[in-house]
């Protein structure tokens, strides 16, 4: 009860910070692009040339407050990475300097959202509060889930999709122990959000013809073109940004030259500016023709690309949602002139399409289901949803791995493919688990003194090292004292496994790797100039690392 209590808490604070987070971002814009009051950047038809200076100022300024704030050395990690590595550990100040440099990105209209803010902010006041009352890893994780769900709900007034963002992005699996705390955060958030004036995120597209059964098939369909449009956008995001740091361009006039370049697409359409809140809307009400749509995705498309591949900071999450949209219109209207007639409703359409390309490039199909659900309040609508938006999960995982954050993981070398607990798995090395007390003998020691030196029964095995003290082998001391062997010769000639060794910075998976390569029962750990620190043997490693996996399922499921 009490860490529901404090979960509510954490998902109040997180709301407050999103709700000031999306007010800054707005007041930026409204300033900069001089805003009516209740307009929207990617809503207004045409902005002028002049205006649009904004955009490489917007980058020279992000690059000043990146340099002001360089003293962080260390990699900013988001909530998914601590989730998944750090046991919920989140840096506080780091976190403020990612809500910034996503704020300034967006404030200053590049293509990209403010969701990966208030998530950041919302799991560092979780993180910064289990720390404060020293809560286990696994009450931890809860918490900095609870949070960053809690300010996805905040954000679009839906708690539903909040607390499913937390479950399937941030925590990584539903469990009995998460499922409360991480509801009342989300719907703490949502309050808080409400009583100071946020409204949910609704949608008006009340469709003109009843489901059929076998819409749901085509909506299948519709739900695997946006896989492959998901896995091509961060695909296209990843090659850009190596390109650009290919280039050699100084880190301060990255964003520069990508907000010059965002110049000629915005003159195409304002609609490609920003997260795309606005454009979305306008687009659903006026059901706007095949090109006009057709040129609106390339143009967010392309800003997109361009804003995350040159610097500026932010996620694709609300990007997706509008690209989906512009991807069921085509879709339904492609349909439609194939066949001669309206096959599916445009708006349901577009309504399915926005989910199924947010599961491909954020993840999380029942996220992106409750978000419709809560957005245009149609249950009807939802299965279809569902149906569109589990195809594209499937073929994403199936043959691309990867949300959009842990593509960015995995590009910086990390191996994980979601936010499930396998921190500990990086923590349980080989220097922390060796023996110390292998004993090295001279490997040019005769086999007949090691008889006498090992006899049997004293050890199984035995760490052989050369004369510059270098690590030459393991015998098995039943070997050296079996029958068939010259007493003169070294004993180095019955030595097993010289050449396969192990680091003392390889995980517990790396080990076993290396134990199901050699062949091995006992490997040596070795330092960089091949002197032994220690041996390991598989079956320690293998019964240390079942005890660790039973304590990660109870912690899992709440058992103490």
């Amino acid at each position: 009860m009490a860490f529901i209590v404090l979960a509510t808490l954490v998902g109040a604070g997180a709301g407050l910070f999103s709700v000031f987070q999306g007010a800054i971002a707005r007041t930026l814009q409204h300033v900069l692009f001089d805003l009516p009051a209740d307009g929207r950047l990617s809503a207004l038809p045409l902005l002028p040339i002049a205006t649009l200076i904004v955009l490489p100022i917007g980058g020279i300024v992000l690059a000043t407050f990146s340099w002001a704030t360089r003293a962080r050395k260390r990699r900013l990690v988001d909530a998914v990475e601590a989730n998944a590595l750090h046991g919920g550990r989140m840096s506080a100040p780091d976190s403020l300097v990612i809500s910034g440099q996503t704020m300034l990105s967006n404030g200053f209209g590049a293509s990209v959202g403010l969701e990966a803010a208030y998530a950041q902010l919302g799991g560092a006041i979780g993180s910064v509060v289990g720390r404060l009352f020293n809560l286990r890893r696994a009450d931890m994780r809860n918490l900095v889930g609870a949070g960053t769900g809690a300010a996805i709900a905040a954000a679009f007034g839906a708690p539903l999709a909040g607390a499913f963002y937390a479950f399937e992005i941030v925590i990584g699996a539903y469990t009995p122990t998460a499922l409360a705390p991480v509801v009342a955060a989300a719907l703490a958030g949502t309050l808080v959000a409400q009583l100071l004036g946020i409204q949910p995120y609704l949608i008006d597209a009340v469709a003109t013809f009843p489901h059929e059964t076998h819409h749901f098939l085509i909506y299948a369909g519709l739900g695997a073109i946006c896989a492959g449009i998901g896995i091509a956008l961060m695909r296209a995001v990843a090659f850009v940004e190596s390109a650009t740091r290919r280039t050699r361009l100084p880190d301060w006039a990255r964003p520069a030259i990508g907000g010059a370049l965002l110049i000629p697409i915005a003159l195409v359409s304002p609609q490609a500016l920003s997260a795309g809140h606005g454009a979305l809307h306008a687009d659903l009400a006026l059901g706007a023709p095949l090109a006009f749509i057709a040129t609106i995705f390339l143009a967010k498309c392309a800003a997109s690309i361009v804003s995350l591949g040159f610097g500026f900071r932010g996620g694709l999450f609300f990007a997706s949602l509008f690209l989906g949209t512009l991807v069921g219109h085509l879709f339904a209207g492609g349909l439609a002139a194939a066949v001669g007639h309206d096959v599916i409703d445009p708006r349901n359409a577009a309504l399915v399409g926005m989910a199924a390309l947010a599961v491909a490039v954020v993840g999380g199909p029942m996220t992106m289901a409750m978000l419709v659900l809560e957005a245009t309040q149609d249950f009807a609508l939802t299965g279809a949803v569902l149906a569109a938006a589990l195809v594209s999960s499937t073929i994403v995982r199936e043959t691309f791995g990867y949300s959009f954050s842990t593509w960015r993981l995995h590009l910086r070398g990390e191996t994980i493919k979601s936010a499930r607990d396998v921190g500990w798995v990086k923590t349980l090395t080989a220097g922390r688990m060796m023996r110390r007390d292998a004993k090295p003998i001279p490997a040019a020691t005769t086999i007949a003194a090691f008889r006498r030196r090992v006899p049997l029964g004293a050890t199984s095995r035995t760490v052989l090292v050369d004369a510059d003290e270098r690590y030459a082998g393991i015998v098995q001391t039943p070997t050296a004292h079996g029958e068939g062997f010259d007493p003169g010769a070294p004993v180095a000639e019955i030595a097993v496994n010289a050449d396969a060794a192990l680091a003392p910075t390889m995980d517990i998976a790396e080990v076993m790797r290396r134990f199901d390569a050699s062949g091995a029962d006992e490997l040596a750990v070795l330092d960089d100039d091949r002197r032994v620190l220690g041996i390991l043997s598989e079956t320690f490693v293998r019964r240390r690392y079942a005890e660790e996996l039973e304590k990660a399922q109870r912690d899992l499921f709440g058992e103490r």
